[in-house]
């Protein structure tokens, strides 16, 4: 029998992981309620049924609209009342509208009526599918939260005070939304995305009368609770102010209070930009919220190459391509012209006057736009770079380290580290991460092995030459660091430790709280608080004198605290591109050094000369300015939604019998090991008890597993990772992703995926299992033997993954520590005299395992997954080539098939041996 609209089952809450989903599907199944009882009444047993699943829509959805301006609360009241008259073809309307404006954005862009006597021409267009003419005409419509616990009727009066205030001239148009307590307000700024100010009234309460778990669950995100609790009545307003900041620190806020100034004046306030003082001057209220939103909107480049491209200009220097003329003259390029149109071409010059700016010696836009990132991301200094991240780990590295310094370094990280190296002529110590060897991929360095060789330099002496430890946060597979706890326990070891945390694929993280607590620039600053603190340097005197006489394994065991001088000395390196929104290339370096401005600088700026291009691409840096301008404004809104999406696909893979057969969701327990977890999460989502919340794992483990990271193990299917990708998904279905393992794939939502490319996603996985499960039904006992043979090949017999095997004594100093010199070797080999070929046979293995010793002249990098598993005066152990010989992978950067592993001869190392005795 077919279900009519209405009779669908409600999920249960607790399906849900966000309060945003369940919102959207609630107006959708009450509008399906509604066409119902419009069609059949409130008669009989359907009929009631109908009645009743509206009336339990209407009281689910009455807390959660308290929190969002549209409907609103007298709208929604309406509504409301339309049901209990039994005005269902009118409430049919009414709804309908709701639930259309809301799915296609309507209500950002003029008044939706309710009402059937009012017509409503709107063909109700999702917003997205309006050209990006028509958007730019709008003006940005956002919310305001106001925070006070007021009747009825100060709530209209206190709306419509401050609606009255708006003019046709004013940039942007808001709408009010007034809740009551400090906890509603944290409570809306996590839900309601279009909130961008908030006003803080000095009538608020402490606590929500709502008790709705779903939303009451993010209240977890401000941390503990009784940091709330705690707060007294003549605070509330400051501490609202406070909270708020830590939550989103790139909203406005503005407090009202009746407390004198005097009282005022001492507190921190968090971000509010205005108090004001016992009146009710909604003008000056209205002129600084815009003036606030206005000061994220703003993109100081973008909108100085927007003015550029308009003026009539003589082209008179190279780029023929300037203002597309060599196009527009041409008879054979005109669909380059047609293809790309004409602002990019009128906005391409190698000008840096005119109202531009020099990315070499930033003055004006450029300079202007790179401070707005900085503030965004919580950095002292920022800088624009358009080679991507790879050039930018080249810069940090060249201008921090020094030729002799020893560095720290992740072994399997980017390979731009590991050629920055050999710039910089560092003495390399490579770390090892914890392999996952069943999935063929590795995890991260735990803190045990970082601490292990900071100790071992600290006991031969080697301390003061130790610069700086460079780690990937978060990994590939999406491992992240307690970024706080390595900085303190490494600070502890050496006060002046630089930092160079490669955040390639982390730049949204600035923007949720939960993710924001785990990067480098956000723990800077607070490492940076915290070392002010006179319990800090109690702390760390009281363990200094318990140490005092402790061996290296106590000190290995014990969680050490950094001394109050230590110095934080901080470098972030982004791709924007990778995870906002800019164009290819465009990249970002955020400074947190304290002793930037004595130390590096000058260093830094003659790097950032060396490795940046004299003609940078202006289109990129205005992506990159524009980017800055979306994540301040809405990076909160489109990076819920990217988790929202993420967690869509790891339940819909979890619950789904037929996936369950050949695939597999890497969950937390699978890829880190419970050695490195604090808290008893194992799932962010198990069919058995629904969803964890991620908060405390994220405040107390080592290694956490960012959720947008889909890891997908495909073993099942019979097929490895490389051909999974480029067999099936992207020659068969069109889907795209990054990286693969000899036998997983992994998948990544970003701020631009929809709920429709997941439901996409899911479509084909459920389509290749079916496939499967045909194949499997019509083959013979021979082909199915052979299907299980791959599988086991793939599931069973997985070459382990090697660890660093070691330094050749040609590029060591000496024997006591690891550290090797990566440039020496790297040139050694600029002589083709020096160098061998040998094949990946038998023969080479037994030479090895015979204890023959054979060095690498150059980078052996296979991809996926893209770090060097061989590295320019390593020694090749009989574990690494091993795991050569069992790559099933298309690339090998470094390694020519034909002639085989490049090594050095004997002759060569001999002489390196002779001249350093």
């Amino acid at each position: 029998m077919n279900s009519q609209p209405g009779d669908r089952s409600l999920p249960s809450i607790n399906e849900y992981y966000s309060a945003t989903q369940l919102r959207s599907d609630r107006w959708s199944a009450l509008r399906e309620a509604a066409e119902g009882l419009s069609r059949e009444g409130a008669e009989g047993r359907k009929g009631k049924k109908l009645l009743q699943t509206a009336e339990h829509l209407f009281d689910s959805l009455e807390v959660i609209e308290a929190y969002w301006a549209f409907p609103g609360a007298s709208s929604f009241a309406h509504l409301r009342r339309l049901l209990n008259h039994g005005n269902y073809d009118e409430l049919l309307t009414a709804v309908r509208r709701v639930a259309r404006a809301l799915a296609s954005g309507a209500y950002r862009r003029r008044t939706v009526p309710l009402s059937s006597d009012e017509l409503d021409n709107e063909d109700f267009e999702d917003e997205a599918a309006l050209s990006p003419e028509a958007r730019a005409l709008g003006r940005p419509y956002f919310e305001v939260l106001i925070v006070d616990d007021v009747s009825e009727q100060q709530e209209r009066f206190l709306r419509h005070s401050l609606l009255r205030m708006r003019r046709s001239e004013d940039p942007f148009i808001y709408e009010p939304v007034v809740v009551p307590s400090i906890e509603d307000a944290l409570i809306g700024i996590l839900f309601n995305h279009n909130v961008q100010a908030v006003v803080v009234r000095p009538g608020l309460a402490l606590k929500s009368r709502n008790d709705l778990p779903i939303l009451s669950r993010y209240l977890k995100r401000v941390g503990d609770p009784e940091d709330v609790e705690a707060i007294q009545p003549h605070e509330y307003g400051p501490e609202a102010c406070r909270l708020i900041a830590r939550v989103r620190p790139e909203l406005d806020a503005y407090l009202i209070t009746d407390r004198s100034a005097e009282d005022i004046a001492g507190l921190d306030l968090g971000i509010c930009r205005r108090v004001f003082y016992n009146q009710e001057d909604f003008l000056e209220l209205h002129l600084n919220i815009l003036r606030g939103v206005n000061r994220r909107y703003k993109t100081p480049f973008f909108t100085a190459l927007k003015e550029y491209s308009k003026q009539p200009t003589g082209v008179f220097h190279a780029m023929p391509i300037s203002r597309g003329k060599s196009i527009s003259r041409s008879h054979w390029i005109q669909d380059m012209g047609a293809f790309y149109g004409p602002n990019i071409f009128l906005a391409e010059t190698s000008a840096t006057s005119g109202g531009l700016d020099s990315l070499l010696e930033p003055r004006g836009p450029i300079k202007e736009a790179q401070d707005m990132a900085a503030r965004a991301f919580g950095a002292k200094h920022t800088y624009f770079a358009t080679n991507g991240t790879s050039t930018c780990n080249k810069i940090v590295t060249q201008a921090v380290v020094r030729p002799g310094d020893i560095v720290l370094v992740d072994r399997d990280c980017h390979k731009s580290h590991h050629y920055g190296m050999v710039l910089a002529g560092a003495n390399v110590v490579y770390m090892d991460s914890y392999p996952l060897h069943q999935f063929s991929m590795y995890g991260a360095v735990p803190l045990t092995e970082i601490k292990h060789h900071l100790l071992k330099l600290k006991a031969a002496g080697k301390l003061d030459r130790v610069r700086m430890i460079t780690l990937t946060n978060c990994t590939f597979d999406g491992l992240v660091y307690n970024v706080q706890r390595v900085m303190e326990e490494c600070l502890a070891i050496k006060k002046d430790l630089v930092f160079l945390w490669d955040e390639a694929w982390f730049g949204f993280a600035r923007f949720e709280p939960t993710y924001r607590q785990r990067t480098a620039m956000a723990t800077a600053n607070t490492l940076r608080e915290k070392l002010k603190e006179p319990e800090t340097a109690a702390a760390w005197e009281a363990q200094q004198a318990k140490l005092a006489d402790a061996s290296d394994e106590e000190w290995m065991n014990t969680r050490l605290v950094p001394p109050p001088d230590a110095r934080v000395r901080v470098y972030a390196t982004q791709s924007t591109h990778k995870t906002l929104t800019a164009l290819r290339q465009g990249s970002m370096i955020h400074v947190n050094d304290q002793d930037f401005k004595g130390e590096v600088e000058q260093a830094f700026h003659e790097a950032f000369m060396t490795h940046t291009s004299t003609s940078p691409n202006y289109q990129i840096i205005a992506s990159l300015d524009v980017g800055r301008r979306q994540v301040e404004l809405e990076g909160f809104e489109f990076v819920q939604r990217q988790v929202e999406s993420a967690m869509s696909i790891r339940r819909a893979v979890s619950t789904h019998p037929l996936l369950e057969k050949y695939f597999q969701v890497l969950t937390i327990a699978d890829v880190v090991p419970e050695t490195y977890r604090a808290s008893e999460s194992t799932h962010y989502y198990d069919p058995r008890q629904g969803w964890t919340d991620k908060w405390a794992m994220w405040a107390e483990d080592e290694f956490v597993l960012d959720p947008t990271r889909i890891t997908l193990a495909v073993g099942g299917t019979g097929w490895d990772g490389d051909t999974f990708k480029t067999k099936i998904l992207m020659d068969k279905y069109g889907i795209q992703i990054n990286k693969t393992s000899r036998n997983s794939v992994l998948f990544m939502t970003n701020i631009g995926t929809t709920r429709s490319s997941v439901a996409y996603l899911i479509e084909v996985l459920v389509e290749i299992a079916n496939e499967l499960d045909d194949l499997l039904d019509d083959a013979s006992k021979m082909e199915r033997r052979s299907f299980e043979n791959r599988v086991a090949a793939l599931v069973e017999h997985v070459p382990p993954l090697p660890d660093f095997s070691r330094f050749h004594d040609a590029f060591r100093a000496d024997g006591d520590t690891p550290e090797g010199d990566i440039r020496t070797a790297y040139f050694l080999a600029y002589e083709e005299d020096n160098c061998d070929y040998l094949a990946l046979d038998d023969a080479l293995m037994e030479r090895l395992e015979s204890g023959e010793e054979l060095v690498s002249t150059s980078f052996i990098i296979p991809y996926p997954p893209g770090f060097p598993i061989l590295v320019p005066g390593q020694v090749i152990s009989p574990e690494i080539l091993k795991f050569m010989r069992a790559l099933d992978v298309s690339e090998i950067h470094g390694y020519r098939a034909d002639l085989g592993l490049r090594v050095f001869t004997k002759a060569a190392l001999d002489a390196v041996m002779s001249k350093k005795s």
